[in-house]
């Protein structure tokens, strides 16, 4: 154990009165310098002594919740499964040995807890608390919450698209009252199919920028998981988020991922993936409403979807996203250059010609290949020679198949 530092001894000086005045002040001048020079000693010790008396509160603070904890008996988690109204009585069954016990309520308790919920109790399965309800962490960091910087205006060639878009997701939670009015149930689902590039992911984006409700973004490949039953638990956890954040939209890209055609494979890693598609089928069609959820989802290969996903009911709407018309790829085309700089005798009528058979993402990249001749030939604006040479060296590299914009998930 550490000793407090001594004090320093206090210097005693006896000024001789009989010394000339010059002599008695400078031996005053010493002794008050002497004074000083223990007064900044015992300041330095006194903020030793202030910083060593907090540690050790520290210490005792930390040793005094220890000790509480060591004295505190444990909680363990369940699941209450019925109540007896009237009797304040309980069937909860608690979690990992799923033992089921009656138990008495306490009066605090009573008007609390509802069959389903999360508790925890004592080791006499006494209800201490209410728990939040259990959902899984990886649910709750697919919801955006920074809207995407795309909108309606961004998207060029696929109006008719974005007008059935917006009629069956936008629509019915904006102005419900419409399909009241005329006795119709809004569409419940829209799924996006065509080619890579077409749009299919933008057209989403452009949805989570224009509404207030809820948006939630998930792959397929993320509800393909290794162990039994997790996958369909995080859909069933995301359905959950959703309900408890109404209005909400819910995306699936890459659907064919999980909902493909169901076959005879016999292996764990198929079957997964089937249980996962049968919840996601419930949580789409189930006994209970959806109430104010929409689904959107987006594939490439449409063909290798399983029927049952594709009924009325779940996926309303089918709407194809094909390659751009002409007049599309030009709108394209004044998108991705309206920031560029680009000299005002550019044919863009003729690129969109040239261009027959190209993606919106495709386009894209040839307006920003364009810009990188521009840069690669020290000028500051875009021509016409450097968009020729840029279909050139597109059209003749094989290594194109790496589509920007659209193959790129929510940032």
């Amino acid at each position: 154990m550490s000793r407090s530092p001594s004090l320093p001894d206090r210097p005693r000086r006896e000024i001789d009165p009989d010394l000339p005045p010059d002599e008695r002040l400078e031996a005053l001048r010493g002794h008050f310098e002497e004074l000083v020079e223990v007064n900044a000693q015992l300041s330095d010790q006194l903020d030793a002594a202030t910083e060593r008396r907090e540690r050790l509160k520290e210490k005792v603070d930390r040793v005094e919740r220890e000790n509480d904890a060591l004295k505190s008996s444990s909680l363990y988690v369940a699941t209450v499964e019925d109540l007896f109204e009237g009797e304040n009585e309980a069937i909860v069954k608690q979690h990992g040995n799923n033992q089921e016990v009656l138990t008495e309520l306490s009066p605090r308790m009573e008007e609390r807890v509802d069959p389903g919920d999360r508790v925890a109790v004592d080791d006499s399965f006494g209800v201490q608390r209410l728990l939040d309800a259990e959902t899984d962490a990886r649910a709750q960091t697919m919801e955006i919450t920074e809207r995407p910087e795309v909108s309606y205006a961004d998207i060029g060639g696929i109006d008719e698209q974005i007008r059935e878009v917006r009629e069956a997701v936008e629509q019915p939670l904006s102005d419900p009252a419409v399909f009241e009015e005329v006795g119709i149930e809004p569409p419940s689902g829209v799924l996006l199919h065509g080619p890579p590039g077409t749009g299919k992911t933008m057209l989403a984006k452009a949805v989570a920028n224009q509404t207030d409700a809820t948006f939630i973004k998930m792959a397929g490949s993320e509800l393909v998981r290794k162990f039994i039953g997790e996958g369909s638990r995080l859909v069933r956890d995301l359905f959950e988020m959703a309900r408890q954040r109404e209005p909400a939209i819910i995306f699936i890209d890459e659907i064919d991922a999980i909902a493909s055609t169901r076959t005879e494979s016999k292996t764990s890693g198929d079957a997964e993936v089937q249980r996962t598609m049968m919840q996601l089928l419930s949580e789409m069609d189930g006994f209970e409403a959806r109430g104010e959820i929409r689904i959107i989802a987006a594939t490439n290969r449409f063909d290798m979807l399983d029927r049952a996903i594709l009924r009325p009911g779940r996926f309303d709407r089918l709407i194809e996203v094909p390659e751009p018309d002409r007049d599309g790829r030009e709108r394209i085309f004044e998108i991705h250059t309206r920031e560029m700089n680009v000299v005002d005798d550019v044919d863009f009528d003729g690129l969109a010609d040239a261009t027959e058979g190209y993606s919106g993402a495709e386009i894209e990249s040839v307006a920003t290949e364009a810009g990188m001749f521009a840069i690669r030939n020290d000028r500051d604006e875009v021509c016409q020679e450097d968009f020729e040479d840029a279909l050139n060296k597109i059209e003749n590299d094989d290594t194109t198949d790496v589509i920007p914009s659209e193959n790129y998930f929510f940032q």
